[in-house]
């Protein structure tokens, strides 16, 4: 994986890289009692929290790109 996906806070598929552990026990893991991806009582409120990630998301990236640049101008200067 490059370092551009390694270190974005957009790239959010695990929120961490799964051990070789956690990996043989979710072949175990009959009931889907060790981890679980949807929480939502309903579609609306799946889409909700989905929504708010993703612009949550975006409003990380323009803070982070925001403060990249000001600090490259401040190099410059």
């Amino acid at each position: 994986m490059s370092d551009i996906f390694k270190n974005s806070l957009t790239f959010r598929l695990f929120k961490k890289r799964p051990s070789f552990f956690e990996g043989a026990s979710s072949l175990l893991d009959l009931g889907a009692n060790v981890q679980r991806y949807n929480l939502s009582s309903t579609d609306d409120e799946a889409d909700y929290e989905a929504l708010k990630s993703d612009w949550q998301a975006v409003g990380d990236d323009l803070r982070s790109s925001i403060k990249t640049y000001e600090q490259s101008l401040a190099k410059s200067a």
